[in-house]
C-alpha cells in the first residue's frame, strides 16, 4: 500500500470554499483507511450531506467510527483521499480544520484537574491567536454552550468528577463552542439516560436548523430514524444504503445488516419508520 500523505502546501486563507463550484463540501474519495495493516475502508466514498442531520447506522466494527476519523483528519487515508471543499484535508493548517470541523471521538481524554467551563473554553481556542488569548463575544459563546447542555449549575466542577452522563453532555457543550460548520459526533447519546438521550438528539436538529452540517454514529435504529434527516447504512467497511429514513429502512435491509428478524412499522408521533422486533419463537428461549 502507498504511504500515507505528507503535509504539503497549505492555504493561507481557510475561511471560505475552495472547491471550483463554490461550494462548501466535506468528502472520502476512494478512501481506503487501516489501523497497522489492516484496511478497515477500501475504496470508499462518501459525500456529507450540507446542511442535514446526517445518522450513520450499523453493526459493531463495520468502519463508522473509523470513517469519521478520516474526515475530521484524525486518521489519514492510506489510498483516496478526504476533502474539504476539494481540497485534501493534509493540505489545510490543523487549525483552519478545528474552525470547520468539529469530532467528539467515543472516549475523549479528560485534561487532568480541567473544570467544566474551562474545558468547554477549549472549544473557542481555534480562534485563538498566542497574541489574542481570548477574543470579544468567547464568553457569551461558551455560556450557551452550557446553558443548551444543561451543565451551567455544575460549570465549576472537576470534569473527572461527574458522571458519564454529565461528562458526555460537558463534551458536546464543547463541540457547540467550537462553532463548526462540520460537527462529527461519535456516539453522543452514550452514556445518556434516554431523557438526556433525546436532549442531545434536540441539539443534532437544533445545529442543524442553524446552518450547520451534523454527522453522528448512532446505535438506536428508531431514535436515528425519528431525529435525523438523513441516513447511511454501513457494513463490512462499506456503505448498503442511503437516504432518507423512509427510503432506507425496510425490513429487508435490517435483516440483511444487523440479523435481526423485524417488522417495520409508522411511528404515530413522528411518521418516520419504527423497526420492531419480531418476538422469538418458544423454542427459541434459552432458559437459565
Amino acid at each position: 500500500m502507498s504511504a500515507p500523505p505528507t503535509e504539503t502546501t497549505e492555504p493561507t486563507d481557510a475561511t471560505g470554499p475552495t472547491d471550483p463550484t463554490g461550494h462548501s463540501s466535506l468528502r472520502l474519495a476512494g478512501a481506503t483507511v487501516a489501523y497497522a495493516e489492516r484496511p478497515v475502508l477500501e475504496g470508499f466514498d462518501l459525500e456529507v450531506r450540507r446542511g442535514a442531520f446526517t445518522a450513520v447506522i450499523g453493526p459493531n466494527g463495520c468502519g463508522k467510527s473509523t470513517m469519521l476519523k478520516a474526515l475530521a483528519r484524525t486518521l489519514r487515508p492510506r489510498a483516496g483521499a478526504a476533502l474539504l471543499d476539494g481540497r485534501p484535508l493534509t493540505q489545510w493548517r490543523s487549525k483552519a480544520i478545528a474552525r470547520r470541523i468539529a469530532l467528539l471521538p467515543q472516549d475523549p481524554v479528560v485534561p487532568e484537574g480541567i473544570t467544566v467551563a474551562a474545558l468547554v473554553a477549549r472549544g473557542r481556542h481555534p480562534y485563538h491567536s498566542p497574541w489574542r488569548q481570548w477574543l470579544p463575544g468567547d464568553d457569551e459563546v461558551v455560556a450557551e454552550a452550557l446553558r443548551a447542555t444543561a451543565v451551567e449549575q455544575i460549570a465549576d466542577r472537576s470534569v473527572a468528577s461527574l458522571s458519564g452522563g454529565q461528562r458526555q453532555r460537558v463534551w458536546i457543550a464543547m463541540v457547540l463552542a467550537q462553532d463548526t460548520e462540520y460537527a462529527l459526533l461519535d456516539e453522543p447519546t452514550s452514556f445518556l439516560d434516554i431523557a438526556h438521550q433525546i436532549e442531545v438528539l434536540h441539539l443534532c436538529q437544533d445545529m442543524r436548523d442553524h446552518g450547520r452540517t451534523v454527522v453522528a454514529v448512532l446505535h438506536d435504529l428508531n431514535q436515528a430514524a425519528r431525529y435525523a434527516d438523513h441516513l447511511v447504512v454501513m457494513d463490512e467497511g462499506r456503505i448498503v444504503a442511503e437516504g432518507a429514513p423512509s427510503e432506507v429502512l425496510h425490513a429487508e435491509l435490517v435483516a440483511a445488516v444487523f440479523d435481526l428478524q423485524a417488522e417495520i412499522a409508522v411511528d404515530p408521533q413522528s411518521g418516520t419508520p419504527m423497526v420492531i422486533p419480531v418476538r422469538r419463537a418458544a423454542d427459541q428461549v434459552i432458559h437459565t
